[in-house]
């Protein structure tokens, strides 16, 4: 079976059409396309607090774009959802409506514990040591969203207003620093060894960046001397001499530097990157969706 999730974020919005085979209780996952254009509707969302009209009509036609893919794949189910740039516009459900009745797709706007569920459901920590902690981290444009992991079980998880575009536009106040530094102490006060799980596109690129093995863990130095390294860079040469896109090249220091802040308020010395984020959890969260009623209709039919 075929699904397509889309992830309207703050940096980019992305279509992910996953095939997905049954495999007893679980299924197998395979990416068939995705889809990634950069938008920026964060820029309007966060200095202007309202989506410019110039970027609504750029959303839609790319929505419209993925109306044809999604009709081309003939997939089983479709979700969309959008995440910290259009919770914080304020013509955020005006845009919704306009993707519905011109593209024919219906968006869901998620606040952060959601949207900290659905990255959840990707069910990353149940393939790791099952006797182990974990701190699940995923850094966005608007938003960052941490689920402290043990013995397999998620003990606690919230959503923050600090991400890249916020950062790089000097979005987020000292007080939100603080208040973030301190619920990360608080938080895994007592887990202890912790390792970190790193998902979105710029901890994925840094991952690439330094050459390790899938599964590998990156050790907070080596993360640290990867963004120096960038940092030390214009924003001219990380695309033409690191080979950075544009998009990603001013938001993947800001990145780092939110990772980093994590991992060193929770004493933790290394960071998991599985190479996933929210697209993936959506499609998760669909097929485990499927599965119950599935399971239901089994049951009604005795």
């Amino acid at each position: 079976m075929k699904f397509a999730a889309i992830d309207i974020g703050s940096n980019a919005i992305r279509l992910l059409l996953c095939n997905v085979y049954e495999n007893g209780e679980d299924g197998i996952f395979k990416k068939a396309d995705l889809v990634r254009v950069p938008l920026r509707l964060g820029e309007d969302a966060f200095l202007k607090k309202k989506i410019s009209e110039r970027k609504i009509e750029k959303l839609i036609t790319v929505m419209k774009s993925f109306r044809l893919l999604i009709d081309f794949y003939e997939v089983q189910g479709t979700k969309a959802c959008a995440t910290s740039a259009l919770r914080d516009a304020q013509n955020g459900n005006e845009i919704v409506e306009r993707i519905r009745k011109e593209a024919g797709i219906k968006v869901e706007i998620i606040d952060g514990k959601t949207e900290a569920e659905i990255v959840y459901s990707n069910h990353v920590a149940e393939k790791l040591d099952k006797s182990s902690d974990y701190l699940y981290i995923d850094v966005g444009g608007g938003s960052t969203e941490v689920t402290l992991f043990s013995k397999n079980q998620s003990v606690v998880s919230r959503s923050f207003n600090i991400g890249t575009i916020r950062l790089l536009h000097e979005q987020v106040a000292k007080e939100q620093w603080k208040e973030f530094k301190d619920w990360i102490k608080q938080a895994t006060d007592g887990y202890h060894p912790l390792t970190a799980i790193g998902s979105g596109g710029n901890i994925n690129k840094i991952f690439k960046m330094s050459r390790r093995k899938q599964n590998k863990p990156l050790s907070i130095t080596k993360l640290r001397d990867i963004c120096e390294f960038i940092e030390s860079f214009s924003f001219e040469d990380r695309i033409k001499v690191l080979g950075l896109n544009a998009d990603r090249a001013d938001v993947i220091v800001p990145a780092a530097k939110i990772f980093m802040t994590i991992m060193k308020a929770a004493s933790i010395d290394k960071i998991i990157v599985p190479q996933i984020g929210m697209a993936d959890g959506i499609i998760h969260v669909m097929y485990e969706n499927h599965r119950q009623k599935t399971a239901a209709v089994k049951i009604s039919n005795g």
